[in-house]
This record gives C-alpha cells, sequence and structure tokens, in this order.
C-alpha cells in the first residue's frame, strides 16, 4: 500500500469524494464542520499536497478546509478528452464540492491554474463566492492583453505552445519517473522550495495512469478556449486578495496590480523574493496573508 501524504500533516484529514456527472473528484478535507468554508485549488504540475504549508493553520484558525485533486490530477478522475477541461466544466466542479459540503458559498483560494479556476468562478458564478484569493495568474483580460503587447510575456509563455503537441509533453516530462517534472519545479523555484520528500509525494501522484495526459489536457482546452471565446473583461465583484512571488519565471509580476485594479475590492501583495511557487517559498507569510483576507469577511 502506498503511503498517504497526510502523514506529514498535524492535523487529521479526511477523505470524501464528490462524483459530478462521470467524474468522480478526491478531496482531502479537515476543520470543524460548521466552520466558514474555503476551497483550495492547486495547479500544475501538483495536486492537494501543494497546500501542506496552509491547511494546518486554516484549521486551526476555526476553518472548514477542502483541498480537491482537481480533474486530471492525482486520485480524481482523468477523462481522455480535451473537452473534459474546459474552464466551464472546472468551474462547475468548485460548485458540485461546495454543493456536497452543503454550503451555498466559500471562500476560494488558487494558484496556478486553481486561480484560473477561481477567476472564471468569480464571472461566471458570484453568488457561490464569499472571497477569492488568486496566487500568481493574472485576471485574463489582462493576461490576454499582455500577450498581446509584451514580448517579453509571449516569450515566457511559449513552453505552453510545447504542450499541444499530442503525446510528446506527457513522454518527455514523465520520462525517468517524472524527472522532467521534477527538474523544472526545482529550477523555477527557490533552492529549498521543493524537498526530496516534496518530490517523492508528487512523483506518486504523476505516475497514475492517465494523469500526465489529464494534467496537461488543461493547456489544450485552455488553447481551444481562446480559439473561440474572448476572456471576460467584467470587473470582478466579490472581495479578491492578488498574492503574487515576483520572481515568477513564466508570468510577468507587471500583470499583478492591474488585476487587482478590475476588482471592485481589490487588494494587491507583492512578495518581492518568492517564486511562481509563492505559497512554498513564503508559507508563513502567505498563510499570514490569507488569514487576514478571509478574517475580513468572517
Amino acid at each position: 500500500m502506498e503511503d498517504d501524504p497526510a502523514k506529514y500533516f498535524s492535523v487529521s484529514l479526511e477523505r470524501h469524494w464528490v462524483d459530478r456527472e462521470g467524474v468522480r473528484l478526491h478531496v482531502r478535507a479537515a476543520g470543524p464542520a460548521d466552520g466558514p468554508l474555503v476551497v483550495l485549488l492547486h495547479g500544475f504540475p501538483e495536486f492537494w499536497y501543494g497546500w501542506r504549508h496552509q491547511i494546518a493553520p486554516l484549521v486551526e484558525a476555526g476553518y472548514r478546509v477542502l483541498a480537491p485533486d482537481q480533474r486530471g490530477y492525482n486520485r480524481s478522475d482523468a477523462p481522455r478528452a480535451v473537452a473534459a477541461y474546459d474552464l466551464d466544466l472546472l468551474v462547475d466542479d468548485v460548485c458540485a464540492l461546495i454543493d456536497a459540503a452543503g454550503r451555498d458559498r466559500a471562500t476560494v483560494v488558487g494558484h496556478d491554474w486553481g486561480a484560473m479556476v477561481g477567476w472564471h468562478l468569480a464571472h461566471a458564478h458570484p453568488e457561490r463566492l464569499r472571497r477569492l484569493a488568486v496566487l500568481n495568474v493574472p485576471h485574463p483580460r489582462v493576461f490576454w492583453d499582455t500577450l498581446r503587447s509584451s514580448p517579453r510575456q509571449l516569450l515566457r509563455s511559449t513552453y505552453a505552445l510545447f504542450f499541444q503537441l499530442p503525446a510528446v509533453p506527457e513522454w518527455l516530462l514523465g520520462r525517468n519517473d517524472g524527472q522532467g517534472l521534477a527538474t523544472m519545479l526545482r529550477w523555477s523555484g527557490c533552492p529549498d522550495t521543493f524537498t526530496d520528500t516534496d518530490l517523492a509525494v508528487y512523483r506518486t501522484s504523476w505516475r497514475r495512469p492517465g494523469r500526465l495526459r489529464g494534467m496537461l489536457n488543461w493547456y489544450r482546452a485552455a488553447a481551444r478556449r481562446a480559439l473561440r471565446t474572448a476572456p471576460p473583461s467584467g470587473r470582478v465583484e466579490v472581495p479578491t486578495l492578488v498574492l503574487w512571488g515576483a520572481q515568477d519565471v513564466a508570468l510577468d509580476a507587471c500583470m499583478a496590480a492591474p488585476s487587482a485594479a478590475l476588482c471592485v475590492d481589490g487588494r494587491l501583495e507583492l512578495l518581492d523574493e518568492a517564486t511562481h511557487w509563492v505559497q512554498h517559498d513564503a508559507p508563513d507569510t502567505v498563510t499570514r496573508i490569507l488569514l487576514e483576507h478571509l478574517g475580513a469577511g468572517r
């Protein structure tokens, strides 16, 4: 039997499954059943364990925390079709998690692709959100405008074009037990961001059949969506925190302030020394800022 990463946590983690239209989602949960609900959405190439520094402090502060494996990742189902990863479906997954918890609304905290889901949730279903926190991903309108005006950001985003190829990215990133993904994490973060234990835990998730394809299908579905649908341009109506590690090698920090400005009640926190993996690089600072943001809505 494989090790459960929950053993590395100081709080007890429940395991739940949520079924939604043929896709089964794996969720780790903790905290008082009647506490304010917080949903933590990871990005590529992580899974629920990516919030390892934040879960316990949130629980200790009295929150009910849900940390799902998003579809395509780890123990959640990984449909083969690219269309199964359209943002509308990913947003509906989050709504299903909130429903399964018996709640009408939640605070959503997202990093990387999880942040993109959070932005779209705020536009599509603002009534399901109490507050939003996005880590190192710009508002989709800001990202689109920056891609068209900044050669530097366009160059930084070329890896996403490579991910459009069929099968090749899966082979390259997954060979030698995920060495490509492990190298990417270590190269793009601070020297001590990811420990050997962290990478061993991630490798277990990457080995699951079809998961590399599922993870990369998020990029492929986003590219198809961009060809047919303009990004939302309206202002975000829910209170929003934009938290950004300025040393991100893929996403320029110049997009952080305009993203916060597109929120009616937006707050920007820029961490100068942190990378794209901001919640890992500066866990105590990120947790403190998140608790301040969440506490403002209690």
